[in-house]
């Protein structure tokens, strides 16, 4: 590895040293396959451009390394026992510039690879195993993969897929046929996002065939269904219990939780409980990972402020609307068609609240609505979503009184996964910083500038201060300090005019004296827009933001007459 690592390195100084060809700004457009089993040595291909080969990897995880192999595009990638499961970002750079960020997932189950010719129910490729990763890719339009797996009587199947999250550019599907080709079920969506799961409880033993699609993203005007060297994707198969959700779907870190859970596949609740301390919540966390017995995967919960309740019937009318403190959270669900939940809250007047609705973004498949009234059932407050698929609510209370906040279904749908958790919580101060793009580039001698973007919410009027670190020698930027209203601060980047070529990352550090806070700015990596009316963008990715910027110090344009 350091024999070929030094090869690539004095190729690249040559080729700098000569000042005749320069390299490119490389194209990463995605890794194959996106996941690597820790403690092993894996192939990997990056899709993409690279002039020259080898070109430089932005691979910061720890207890990973890599080469080039004498393929274009191909690395061999070791990952170390000890190296963190969980998805990470990789970028291509060269002197010129870095590459749009991509994911490479480590995990600790083996992963398996497609093998092709897999098209067909005939040719399936057999999981002879489960649970079970896979790694494959639709590699040409019209490409369907199909995978066999032998089914009990009584089992649960779940199968889900990662494509869209992954950044690939397909719209995917999952569809189960039984060893005659018939359909016995399918997914197209997890409300999420546009990646599918499927749950479906086996009543017959015997083989069947799971088979993987899908449609391009952005949709097009072509029907067929969709591939490329892009159309990568990770399957995960289990007939294992696999828990869909907590119940209620939230703990608190005020006073400990009872926690029951559902499983895919099942619409009861267990019997089961886990108690859920609240000294086991992370100082600050939002979300806290459970456990839970003889499932391999942990619940991912919202973490509440005051105690988490779990909805009581009736409480469809003003007068038997069920009590809730501030702050406090209630799990429920809206169970048949046109059902709306109330719950009763004692307010002061000018006090501020939140409100919040998780549905969608739970993974249940509820279009939910949220309102207000006062105690003669007046409408005061209404939403039906905030730039997502879930509502919220900030409002304040124009009079010491009582009122009711009710949820219920826009698509006047019910049932058991139609279910929800409402959040009423006193909004505290609070502040965020971003950025527009993650990476810049600066010639010697000349200046650049970029914008921070700062967020405030809830009267959070302070006096901040942006600078940045890993600044390389011969570039300066120097410190903003902003006032307690703005919501932009203004970053001027300075390269001498001998500074030297650099190409690496930095941070961008938003702080605050009162209280002593840190903040890195982040660049979000899922954005959502419409072109004539097509949806464009990643609403849901394995990764949604990052803070490792990237600085490209360009070499300073050959002077004429200049024999360098």
């Amino acid at each position: 590895m350091i024999r070929s690592r030094s090869w690539a390195l004095c190729g690249l100084v040559f080729l700098m040293a000569l000042g005749v060809l320069q390299a490119a700004v490389p194209v990463l457009d995605h890794v194959f396959p996106a996941a690597i089993q820790i403690g092993t040595i894996q192939l990997v291909t990056l899709v993409g451009k690279f002039d020259p080969w080898p070109t430089r990897l932005d691979l910061d995880i720890p207890g990973v390394s890599w080469e080039p192999t004498t393929n274009s595009g191909v690395i061999r990638v070791r990952v170390a026992p000890e190296a963190p499961a969980g998805p990470r970002v990789i970028r291509a750079f060269s002197p010129e510039g870095v590459s749009e960020p991509r994911f490479l997932i480590l995990s600790q189950r083996l992963q398996q690879a497609e093998v092709e010719p897999n098209d067909a129910v005939p040719s399936a490729q057999v999981l002879a195993g489960l649970p079970a990763e896979v790694n494959g890719r639709l590699e040409k339009n019209g490409d369907v993969d199909s995978y066999a797996v032998d089914l009990r009587a009584g089992q649960t199947l779940v199968a889900r897929l990662e494509a869209y999250t992954l950044q690939s550019p397909l719209d995917p599907v999952l569809k189960l046929l039984d060893v005659r080709g018939v359909q016995v079920a399918w997914n197209h969506d997890e409300v999420r996002s546009l990646d599918p799961i499927l749950a479906w409880r086996v009543e017959t033993s015997g083989t069947y065939v799971l088979q993987v699609f899908g449609f391009a993203y952005p949709a097009d005007s072509d029907l067929r269904f969709s591939g490329s060297p892009k159309g990568v994707y990770r399957l995960h198969v289990s007939t294992d219990a696999v828990a869909r959700h907590a119940w209620p779907l939230g703990v608190s870190r005020a006073v400990d939780t009872r926690v029951s859970w559902g499983d895919w596949g099942v619409s009861s609740v267990s019997s089961e409980a886990i108690e859920v301390l609240a000294s086991a919540i992370a100082p600050g966390a939002i979300s806290h990972s459970l456990r839970i017995p003889h499932r391999e995967v942990p619940l991912e919960l919202s973490v509440g402020e005051g105690k988490e309740w779990v909805e009581s019937e009736p409480n469809d009318a003003a007068t038997t609307a069920q009590a809730l403190g501030i702050p406090s959270a209630v799990s429920g669900d809206l169970d048949r068609p046109g059902d709306e939940d109330r719950y009763r809250l004692s307010c002061q007047k000018g006090e501020p609240l939140r409100l919040e609705v998780q549905a969608a973004g739970l993974g249940f498949p509820l279009d939910a609505w949220l309102r207000i009234e006062d105690a003669s059932g007046k409408e005061l407050a209404r939403n039906d979503d905030t730039g997502g698929s879930d509502p919220v609510l900030d409002w304040t209370s124009p009079e010491t009184a009582e009122y009711r906040v009710v949820v219920g279904n826009l698509l006047q749908r019910g049932g058991r996964d139609q279910r929800y958790r409402l959040s009423i919580q006193r909004p505290k101060p609070l502040w965020s910083a971003s950025m527009a793009e993650a990476a810049w580039s600066l010639e010697p001698g000349k200046t650049n500038e970029s914008k921070v973007t700062l967020t405030r919410r809830y009267g959070a009027d302070q006096r901040l201060t942006v600078s940045v670190r890993g600044l390389p020698s011969g570039v300066r930027v120097d410190s903003v300090e902003v006032s307690e209203k703005a919501n932009a601060a203004t970053l001027r980047w300075i390269a001498a005019t001998n500074a030297a070529p650099f190409s690496g990352p930095v941070s961008i550090e938003v702080s605050s004296s009162n209280p002593a806070t840190v903040q890195e700015a982040r660049f979000p990596l899922v954005s959502a827009g419409e072109n004539n009316g097509v949806p464009q963008g990643f609403r849901r990715l394995v990764v949604e933001s990052i803070s490792r910027l990237w600085l490209t110090v360009l070499r300073a344009p050959s002077v004429p007459g200049d024999k360098k």
